[in-house]
């Protein structure tokens, strides 16, 4: 049975860390979660608290081109990522 002809172009790999901690806006903007939310913070204040689930845009073009090169389908489907089959 012979092989299936490729198209040429490769497929690159999504860095699954990158991806997980970063989204995309409609406009492209990279926004960011804040860090310090995983443990001790039962002497934090609720406001304190509260401003950890903001997300905020990177700033820095070599962050914002670094992230992007190592997830780089992240700006392709931004908000539902199985979308992108049906058609």
């Amino acid at each position: 049975m012979p092989r299936k002809k490729t198209k040429g172009k490769y497929k690159l790999k999504t860095h699954k860390a990158t991806a997980k901690r970063f989204r995309v806006t409609g406009s492209g903007k990279v926004m960011r979660t804040k860090g310090g939310k995983g443990h001790l913070r039962r002497r934090t204040s609720k406001r304190t608290k509260q401003l950890f689930t903001e997300m905020i845009p990177v700033k820095g073009k070599s962050y914002q081109k670094r992230i992007r090169r190592l997830a780089p389908y992240m700006s392709k489907y931004k908000a539902n990522p199985n979308a992108r089959t049906a058609k």
